[in-house]
């Protein structure tokens, strides 16, 4: 069976393009707020009317449509600038994680074919021009701001915001008279086409190159379209929600938060990074009603010696609520498909359907892999060709293990086919038997992976972080083994606290890492 969410094509008002839906913003709710941090905030308008500026910039510079810009900058106003600017004209977005080792940066600014790069002089304790020329030891060679490197051949200017004494760089000037006209960029904007490339979203990852999802403004405008209702509801927010966005703009998490935030009044609250004193600050002093994160950086929070102290009237899910927000309102204990990078991070307007291993659709409720294509769907991979990415009838296979109830539109997710744990001949989904450990008032979080086993094949290990400092864990795989079939029960268990849980740089679990940590004895085994 093939289920299709948002089956109105239509969606023509306004037009689904980021510059028409800024105006659309604009017109509706300007005078409200948009993005705060602990040092600026903007309204709607004010986002308007700077990155206008920004975008006269780009125009002057001979940046158009379909030209590649990648921005470094941490979470923040001037991120949001730059964005919406490089949109308003029509070239592509490619936002560049600040995480990057120079390696890491110099391999997607040649992957990604970047042109111009804009950024700070300094970020997250960063200092920009060292770490671009630790990626291009090229550019202490180049003067005048024209740049011919070998290392990234597309690559043609980097952009500092602020004064520098690098010959390389070009330097962005506010002289409002040295810019395109208004009307030009009006006239610009006027072009600027649902179906035309929006924004380059790399994915993150462990292992191997990552890929860069492509997106037009269509795709994107659409798939966000769904955001504020959903963040309302999973944060029990009112109309005045107010967000803690705790996920990089850099990656698909932040880009929905940004954009979906441009559909209805959803004012974001960042920081340049993820620290917890300073989130429970600006939560606290803005009232926040929700965040938006991986349950790794709520545990975080709700670790912080000062949080049992805190003010979160405004936002009682972040204190009383599932420590994962897919947990919100579950039937079974598996969390709802967050959705994914492809997606533009939203499900509306894509085709989707459950298949087994033989590529037939199952039953509601049966678990099955995933596989979506239409218009909600991303263009492709960049230097990728569609038989590359799609199957022959146009599916994208997600490797995601998934099922559906009838009668709920949701997704639940049940994990990657490479992270079910095989024991005794079974499959073991761990979101499954997290979900039921976490249930438990004695433990605060808990991380299942699987261990090689010379009889099972492989072990069920539970890496718990209690609530407390003592804890009876006999007690507690006794009550797992009243709500979990028997090869499912963990039959080793460990102890952790959460700072010794390792994440990804996208803040996900590492569920590699932490099985490493069990395997050396790093975290010992307290009963298994």
């Amino acid at each position: 069976m093939v289920t299709i969410i948002g089956e109105d094509r239509r969606v023509t008002e306004p037009r689904p393009t980021v510059p028409a839906l800024l105006h659309r913003s604009v017109r509706e709710f300007g005078a409200q707020t948009y993005v705060v941090t602990p040092t600026d905030r903007i309204t709607y308008a004010d986002a308007e009317q700077r990155s206008a500026q920004s975008a006269r910039w780009l125009l002057t510079e001979g940046v158009g449509k379909g030209s590649r810009v990648g921005l470094f900058f941490a979470n923040g106003v001037d991120w949001v600038i730059w964005w919406l600017a490089v949109s308003r004209i029509g070239a592509v977005a490619v936002p560049l994680s600040t995480l990057y080792r120079p390696a890491e940066l110099a391999k997607v600014l040649r992957l990604a074919d970047i042109g111009l790069v804009v950024a700070p002089n300094r970020v997250l304790g960063i200092e920009v021009a060292e770490r671009f020329e630790m990626a291009m030891p090229e550019l202490t060679t180049q003067s005048g701001g024209r740049l011919a490197l070998a290392a990234a051949p597309y690559l043609r200017r980097i952009v500092l915001t602020a004064d520098t004494d690098r010959l390389w760089a070009t330097r962005c000037t506010d002289n409002a008279e040295d810019l395109v006209p208004q009307d030009v960029l009006a006239a610009v904007e006027q072009e600027v086409s649902p179906a035309d490339p929006a924004v380059m979203i790399h994915t993150s990852g462990s292992t191997a190159d990552p890929k860069g999802v492509v997106h037009t403004h269509g795709t994107l405008v659409r798939q966000t379209s769904t955001w504020p209702s959903a963040i309302r509801a999973v944060t029990r927010s009112g109309a005045s929600a107010r967000i803690l966005c705790a996920m990089p703009f850099f990656w698909v998490g932040g880009l929905l938060a940004a954009t979906g935030a441009l559909h209805e009044p959803v004012t974001l609250l960042v920081l340049p990074g993820l620290d917890a004193a300073a989130a429970l600050d600006l939560i606290e002093h803005e009232q926040a009603t929700g965040i938006v994160g991986w349950p790794a950086f709520t545990q975080r929070l709700r670790d912080h010696p000062s949080f049992a102290s805190r003010d979160l009237s405004s936002a009682p899910m972040l204190r009383d609520g599932p420590l994962d927000i897919a947990m919100t309102d579950v039937p079974d204990g598996f969390p709802v498909h967050r959705t994914m990078s492809e997606t533009a991070g939203g499900f509306a307007f894509t085709q989707m359907r459950v298949v087994d291993d033989d590529g037939q659709p199952v039953t509601d409720g049966t678990v099955g892999e995933l596989h979506i294509r239409g218009i909600g769907v991303m263009a492709g991979y960049n230097k990728r060709e569609r038989w590359e990415t799609f199957d022959d009838d146009g599916w994208y296979h997600t490797g995601d293990r998934v099922y559906r109830r009838e009668d709920d539109p949701r997704l639940f997710y049940v994990g990657r086919t490479t992270e079910l744990i095989k024991a005794s001949g079974a499959n073991v989904s761990p979101l499954e038997v997290e979900g039921v450990v976490e249930q438990f008032a004695e433990v605060a979080q808990c991380v299942v992976v699987g261990i090689d086993d010379p009889v099972r094949g492989e072990q069920v290990c539970a890496v718990v972080v209690p609530t407390a400092a003592a804890i009876d864990v006999e007690a507690v795989a006794a009550r797992a083994r009243d709500q979990l079939s028997a090869y499912k029960v963990p039959t080793r268990w460990v102890l952790a606290n959460s700072d010794q849980i390792p994440t990804l740089p996208s803040g996900k679990l590492d569920r590699r890492g932490l099985r490493a940590l069990v395997l050396d004895g790093t975290l010992e085994a307290v009963s298994g």
